[in-house]
C-alpha cells in the first residue's frame, strides 16, 4: 500500500515549515532560532509573572503552538510528528522565558513516557541553572477500565489546563498556587475519542486498518488503535455510548459525574470530520448531557488537539464552578483559542420567533371586482394550456436540461387550478398577481418557480395603486421582466424564457400611447413576437441556466422556458378574443 499523499513539500521539512507558517500568520508569535520553539513575540510582558511552557509531538495542530499568547502559554516546543520534543529544545525554551524575567516556569505535560522523560530532564537541568520550575501532568483519558502502569494518556483536556493556568499566571499568581489549583481541576477532567479512520504519519502507511463502516472507540492521538471496535452508528448513539463509557463508575478511569453537576464541554475534531458533522455531534453531546441532568456551562467545538487527518472526534468534560468559569472566560491572545460567549449553554432560550406580520396570509379575503371573471378565465386557459404542453416541454428540456420543465409548469398549473376552486379572484390586479406569486413560490419549485415568482411579485408591486388600464398592465409586465433579468442574470439572446418575454414586453409598451381601438392589435403583435422569439432560440447558444453547461452543437431545439412563455401569452390573447 502506498503512503498516503499529503500536501507538503517533503517529509523532512514539513514540521519546520508548519511552525513557520503558524508564526508568520500570527503577529503575537515568534520562533526561537535553532529550535522548534514558538514564543510570545512580547516577552517583556512576562516579567515578574509565571511563564507557561507546553509542547509535544507535531501532528496535533493547533496544539501546542496555537495556544501561545497572552492569557495562555508563553511558549510551546514541538517534536517531530508524534515524537516527543528533545530535552535541549525544552531547556532552551525554559531559559528563554527565565531570561525574559519570568518569576518561574510551569511545564504542562501530556502523560506519555517520552514527554515525561524529556520534560523531566529539561526541568532538572533548568533547576541546576537556578530556574524555579514545576510540572503539571495531564492524564485525562477515560478509555481504559484498568489503566496500565503508564497511566491515563494526556488528551484534549490539556488545552483547558493551558487556558486556566494561563489566566492565573496573567493575574500574577505564584507557581505553587497555579500548580495546586490545576491539580484540583484535573480531577474533574475526562476525555474520550472515537474515530472512523486511522491517520498516517507523513511518508508512512496508515497507523492501523479500519474497514469502512467500522469505528474505533477510545483511541489516542498518535494513531494508536482504541479499546473497542464497532459498527458506525448514528451521531446520537455514538455520543451516548461515549458519555456512558466516560462516566461509568465501574471503570477506574471514569469521570465521576452526577445530576446537578455543571461542566464545560469540548467537542474536538481529531482532524478530518467536516464542520457539519462536528455541529451535529456538538448538538448530540449537549442534549445527552442535559438528559442526564448535567448543566453545560460552556461549549467549545472545533479542532483543538488533532491527530493529523483522523476522521474522528473526542469529547472532553471539565467539571466547572464559578471560579473555573471565570478563568475560562478571560480573554486570551492565543490564535487557536475560539471566540466564545460567556453565556451559559444550558438554560438559554436559543430560538427566536419570526415577526408575525412578515408574510401576509395567503387566504386574506380579497373583494372580487369587474375584472375578476375575465382574470379567472385567463388563468384557467393558461393552466389547461400548460397541462397540455407538459410532455412537449419535458422533451424540449431533455435536450439541454434535466427534462422536468413540463412537470414544473404542470405542477404550478395544478396549484393555480386548485386555488381557483377555493378562492375568489381578487378584483384588483395587484392583489391577484401577489396571490399568484405566493402560490408559485410555494408550489412550483426549481429556478423557474423563483423566476415566475420574481416576475409576479415585481409586477404586483407595480399595480398597487389599483389601476387596471392597458398601460398599467404593460408597465407591470415590464417591471416583472426587469426583475427576472436583474436577479437571474440573463439577458435577451442568452437562450432563456426572456427571449420570448422581452420582445413581447417591448411590443406591449406601445399600449401606453395606443388608442383603445388598437389594443387588441398590439396584444396580437406581442403574442406573435413571443412565438417568434421562442422559435429563434433554436439557433442561440445558452449563456445562462442549466443549458449553458451543455455543448452548444447538441442543442438544436427551442428553449422550453421560452416556449412556455409564448404559450402563456397566447392563452391570454385567446381568452380576450373570446370576450369580444
Amino acid at each position: 500500500m502506498e503512503p498516503q499523499r499529503k500536501l507538503i513539500n517533503s517529509v523532512d521539512s514539513c514540521v519546520d515549515e508548519a511552525l513557520c507558517g503558524l508564526v508568520r500568520a500570527s503577529g503575537g508569535l515568534a520562533l526561537l532560532r535553532g529550535h522548534r520553539v514558538v514564543l510570545r513575540s512580547d516577552p517583556s510582558n512576562l516579567r515578574g509573572k509565571v511563564a507557561l511552557l507546553s509542547g509535544g509531538g507535531s501532528g496535533h495542530e493547533p496544539a501546542h503552538g496555537g495556544y501561545v499568547g497572552a492569557g495562555m502559554l508563553s511558549a510551546a516546543v514541538a517534536g517531530g510528528v508524534f515524537a516527543s520534543p528533545p530535552p535541549a529544545s525544552i531547556l532552551a525554551a525554559v531559559l528563554a522565558l527565565h531570561d525574559a524575567g519570568a518569576s518561574g516556569v510551569l511545564l504542562i505535560v501530556k502523560n506519555y513516557t517520552g514527554d515525561r522523560l524529556n520534560f523531566g530532564l529539561a526541568a532538572e537541568q533548568a533547576r541546576n541553572h537556578g530556574v524555579a520550575v514545576d510540572m503539571v501532568i495531564v492524564a485525562d483519558d477515560c478509555a481504559f477500565d484498568q489503566p496500565s502502569k503508564a497511566g491515563r494518556r494526556g488528551l484534549c483536556g490539556t488545552v483547558l489546563i493551558h487556558k486556566l493556568a494561563g489566566a492565573l499566571a496573567e493575574e500574577g499568581r505564584s507557581l505553587d498556587q497555579i500548580v495546586s489549583k490545576m491539580t484540583e481541576v484535573l480531577k474533574g477532567i475526562g476525555t474520550l475519542g472515537v474515530s472512523l479512520s486511522p491517520c498516517s504519519v507523513p511518508g508512512c502507511r496508515p497507523s492501523f486498518d479500519l474497514p469502512p463502516g467500522d469505528m474505533e472507540l477510545g483511541l489516542g492521538i498518535h494513531g494508536e488503535p482504541g479499546i473497542k471496535r464497532s459498527k458506525v452508528a448514528s451521531a446520537d448513539e455514538v455520543v451516548k455510548a461515549m458519555l456512558d463509557h466516560m462516566t461509568n463508575p465501574a471503570s477506574q478511569s471514569h469521570l465521576p459525574l452526577t445530576t446537578g453537576d455543571t461542566v464545560v464541554l469540548c467537542v474536538n475534531n481529531l482532524g478530518a470530520l467536516s464542520c457539519l458533522e462536528m455541529a451535529v455531534v456538538t448538538r448530540a453531546a449537549i442534549n445527552s448531557l442535559e438528559n442526564r441532568g448535567v448543566a453545560v456551562a460552556r461549549t467549545m467545538s472545533g479542532s483543538f488537539m488533532t491527530s493529523l487527518e483522523m476522521a474522528g472526534v473526542s469529547l472532553t468534560l471539565m467539571k466547572a464552578d464559578p471560579e473555573t468559569l471565570r478563568l475560562f472566560d478571560t480573554k486570551t491572545g492565543a490564535p487557536a483559542w475560539p471566540n466564545l460567549s460567556a453565556a451559559s449553554v444550558s438554560g438559554r432560550d436559543y430560538v427566536t420567533d419570526p415577526p408575525t406580520s412578515s408574510t401576509p396570509p395567503q387566504d386574506s379575503k380579497h373583494a372580487e371586482g369587474p375584472l375578476s371573471p375575465i382574470m379567472r378565465k385567463a388563468l384557467e386557459k393558461i393552466c389547461s394550456t400548460l397541462l397540455e404542453k407538459q410532455e412537449e416541454l419535458n422533451s424540449l428540456d431533455r435536450a439541454a436540461g434535466d427534462g422536468d420543465c413540463g412537470n414544473t409548469h404542470a405542477q404550478a398549473a395544478r396549484a393555480v387550478r386548485e386555488w381557483l376552486q377555493g378562492h375568489a379572484v381578487p378584483g384588483r390586479p395587484g392583489e391577484m398577481l401577489s396571490a399568484l406569486a405566493g402560490l408559485v413560490q410555494e408550489k412550483m419549485g426549481g429556478s423557474s418557480g423563483a423566476l415566475y415568482s420574481l416576475f409576479l411579485t415585481a409586477a404586483a408591486g407595480h399595480m398597487t395603486d389599483g389601476r387596471s388600464d392597458a398601460a398599467a398592465w404593460a408597465g407591470a409586465v415590464h417591471a416583472g421582466t426587469q426583475a427576472m433579468s436583474r436577479y437571474g442574470g440573463a439577458e435577451p439572446g442568452d437562450r432563456t424564457m426572456l427571449d420570448a418575454l422581452s420582445p413581447a414586453v417591448d411590443e406591449l409598451m406601445s399600449l401606453r400611447a395606443a388608442p383603445p381601438a388598437d389594443h387588441m392589435a398590439v396584444l396580437q403583435a406581442a403574442v406573435q413576437k413571443a412565438a417568434s422569439g421562442a422559435e429563434a432560440t433554436r439557433s442561440l447558444t445558452a449563456r445562462a441556466g442549466r443549458a449553458s453547461y451543455i455543448a452548444a452543437e447538441r442543442v438544436t431545439q427551442p428553449d422550453p422556458g421560452a416556449v412556455a412563455v409564448a404559450a402563456i401569452f397566447r392563452a391570454v390573447l385567446e381568452t380576450l378574443q373570446e370576450q369580444e
